[in-house]
């Protein structure tokens, strides 16, 4: 396990059913393929879904804050927030943003498998 835990966003929506968190997972793992993974510093994004079918949450991990920062300042952002928009409005169901302020977060501590796991 690596000591340096890198820099993390984390962006939560709000959805209707299954069905919509299996749409917006595909639509935002194109958006991030197509805007963002091509960045220096980029890692990777995991994306999580509630099991009762309300929330999908995307962890956008970054090797520093510095180079998530960079992304952000050199990157097209309307150009991504039009995709967002327009991945949006091609759901079959509802999604809604839940992050209040900037989503991002320094990862400070992390517990692995225990020695012989």
């Amino acid at each position: 396990m690596s000591n340096d835990l890198g820099f993390s966003s984390i962006i939560e929506y709000a959805v209707d059913g299954p069905a919509t968190q299996s749409e917006l997972v595909s639509a935002f793992a194109k958006i991030q393929e197509q805007w963002v993974s091509f960045y220096p510093g980029y890692l990777s994004a995991r994306f999580h879904v509630s099991t009762d079918g309300t929330r999908v949450y995307t962890v956008v991990h970054w090797a520093t804050e510095a180079d998530y920062r960079n992304f952000i300042e050199t990157s097209d952002m309307e150009g991504r927030m039009a995709a967002i928009e327009k991945a949006l409005a091609g759901l079959s169901g509802k999604a809604e943003p839940r992050m209040a302020g900037a989503p991002t977060y320094t990862v400070v501590r992390e517990i692995g498998p225990a020695a012989g796991n």
